[in-house]
């Protein structure tokens, strides 16, 4: 299992970059420690299946909000737009990410369409929330993470306990599934794509509009449905985002910074910084670098 101190995002998509991800093993597991500002909205074609080892997480979906304490998991649909913010200094999650393929065998088989696709596709199943009511789930969930991969036929082990929580979940979900319109997902991730790609730029909210086809204030709408924000504010955190990388990983001034991520001044940087993280540039640089090195 692999540590993960911040996610990576494909440049074409926008989707989540899975480190060792194969599709003859669609799987990849990791330890993330969440406590750096670096969790953007973001979404895989994969489920995930995650268990929080330290700490509160608070995921958001589209949905809404779910606090997550330590011991405690929980289900991420495949294609749902999330993220993730820790309620506490140090918080660490472990995640199983895979395709459900990997459980069920072929997408044309009985099993698959019977028990996976029925959830798959139902827009009412963001995220499901697995509480400290299903222990013997959460003791499956915490065991599955300490089989090692050199154990004997350990892609056999780890697919039978996968297996076995996701059929502890199967009798969580609500009733009455239906399959639901995937256009306003696509057009969001679209604009999602390019303000991560023009964010260093001075882009207006038409542009954004331009980039998923859709007028205004529908721009508007879709970033208020799925990322309960404003386009101007996610342009901001895309920013954000960058400059904290920048601050933690590279040597820039805090002037090149500000411009090369779009917030022009250094003044104005600080500004959004203490808005926000309730820090300066500098101070965020000093506790990160000393934090990696």
């Amino acid at each position: 299992m692999d540590n993960i101190l911040e996610m990576r995002r494909k440049e074409n998509s926008g989707e989540e970059i899975l480190a060792g991800y194969t599709p003859e093993f669609p799987y990849v597991s990791s330890r993330t420690f969440v406590s750096r500002y670096d969790v953007l909205w973001h979404w895989h074609k994969s489920v995930e299946l995650f268990y929080i080892e330290e700490g509160t997480l608070e995921y958001e979906t589209p949905q809404g909000r779910v606090i997550c304490p330590a011991g405690t998991g929980g289900l991420v649909n495949a294609g749902v737009l999330h993220t993730t913010r820790p309620q506490e200094s140090h918080t660490v999650q472990l995640l199983h990410i895979f395709n459900p393929v990997l459980l069920s065998g072929q997408r044309e088989g009985l099993i698959y369409q019977k028990y996976f696709s029925p959830i798959l596709s139902a827009p009412q199943i963001e995220l499901l929330p697995i509480t400290r009511d299903h222990v013997d789930t959460l003791e499956k969930l915490r065991a599955s993470f300490r089989i090692p991969p050199c154990a004997p036929a350990y892609e056999l082990q780890l697919r039978e306990s996968l297996t076995s929580i996701w059929l502890d979940l199967l009798p969580l979900l609500p009733s009455g599934l239906e399959p639901g319109e995937e256009l306003s997902s696509e057009r969001i991730k679209e604009m999602m794509l390019y303000v991560w790609e023009h964010y260093q730029e001075d882009i207006r909210t038409a542009d954004v509009a331009a980039a998923g086809y859709v007028c205004q204030r529908e721009c508007y709408r879709l970033f208020h449905q799925f990322l309960h924000t404003t386009p101007a504010e996610y342009i901001r955190s895309c920013r954000l985002h960058a400059a904290c990388r920048m601050l933690a990983e590279g040597s820039e001034t805090i002037t090149e910074i500000s411009r090369a991520c779009g917030f022009g001044t250094s003044s104005f940087l600080g500004k959004v910084f203490r808005a926000n993280l309730d820090t300066t540039p500098i101070a965020y640089r000093r506790i990160w670098q000393n934090h990696t090195n």
